[in-house]
């Protein structure tokens, strides 16, 4: 006869009685992140405070801001600096496209050349390019076509040629497309080498390669930098009053505040146009990455290659 005793009830495992089992689960605590609600209340309080001193510190003038902000000279500066950027990038993108091809050349000359363009156009400061290309009518008065050594065949006087705007569009393309030319070097550097031998034995020829395979590819990968430059280029036009130029957005504003002896609001009136502009095009650069990345995006949703 088994003896019963306390022995016998202590096998039972914790949590468990006599009768029906009965499971002990424990309650699920959502995490509580005191630091991060801390951190965001320090940054709202920050920001509140400094919207109230600068909204209401008079030294701002807000209404000399108000006044100007639309007014048909600061308008005008808005037109010229954007088209600027558009014709230097339309400038720099295609002479960009050309020293890449250049530079992937077997021809040494071609090579060189590139190579000399970009040292050129990528080691000297861009004020001083600018300053270069709005003295090019002094430095060379008239251009020239000429039997070497012998007569003019035709020739034309720079300053019709080279204008200020001109000048401010050719100095400022010429030195973006040294750096655009390594980013587009670099996207195409990234695709796979095998592409383009699968394309040359197929038959294909060397421009048929460079825009139905190789461009596609690298489009991904060159919009985001590209698009930043284009950025870039908005506010470099604030430079090319060394032209000189004198009809872009900061010329403006800076020629209205000499007038009034008030340069802080009209500061304040080109900061809130370059913000503008520039949060447009950061709109455009993501609806482009977005398209040129569909490809990409729809491998790596199936579990494909990177």
């Amino acid at each position: 006869m088994s003896e019963q005793g306390p022995a016998s009830t202590a096998t039972h495992p914790p949590g468990v009685v006599d009768g029906p089992i009965r499971v002990v689960r424990n309650d699920v605590v959502p995490p509580r992140y005191i630091g991060r609600w801390i951190t965001t209340l320090v940054l709202l309080l920050v920001a509140v405070q400094a919207a109230h001193g600068l909204i209401g510190n008079v030294h701002f003038h807000w209404a000399v801001f108000a006044e100007h902000v639309f007014s048909p000279q600061v308008l005008r500066g808005v037109w010229w600096t954007l088209l600027l950027t558009v014709a230097a990038m339309a400038l720099a993108v295609p002479l960009a496209m050309v020293l890449v091809v250049m530079g992937e050349s077997r021809n040494p000359l071609l090579k060189a050349v590139a190579l000399g363009f970009f040292n050129v156009s990528a080691t000297t400061e861009i004020y001083t390019q600018l300053v270069f290309w709005g003295l090019f009518a002094l430095l060379f008065p008239r251009l020239s076509i000429s039997i070497p050594f012998g007569p003019e065949l035709i020739g034309v006087d720079s300053r019709l040629l080279v204008t200020p705007a001109v000048a401010a569009v050719v100095g400022l393309g010429f030195n973006e497309s040294a750096y655009l030319t390594e980013i587009f070097r670099a996207g195409f550097r990234a695709i796979d080498r095998g592409q383009t031998e699968a394309a040359q034995a197929l038959g294909m020829s060397a421009r048929k390669i460079w825009l139905r395979i190789l461009l596609p590819q690298a489009m991904r990968t060159i919009i985001p930098p590209t698009s930043n430059e284009t950025i870039g280029m908005l506010k470099m036009t604030s430079l090319v009053l060394a032209v000189p130029f004198t009809l872009d957005l900061m010329f403006a504003t800076s020629a209205i505040a000499n007038r009034l002896f008030l340069p802080v609001p009209l500061l304040m009136v080109a900061a809130a146009w370059y913000l503008f502009i520039t949060s447009v095009l950061m709109v455009g650069q993501y609806f482009l990455e977005r398209h040129y990345g569909r490809g990409h995006d729809l491998i790596v949703s199936k579990g494909g290659p990177m």
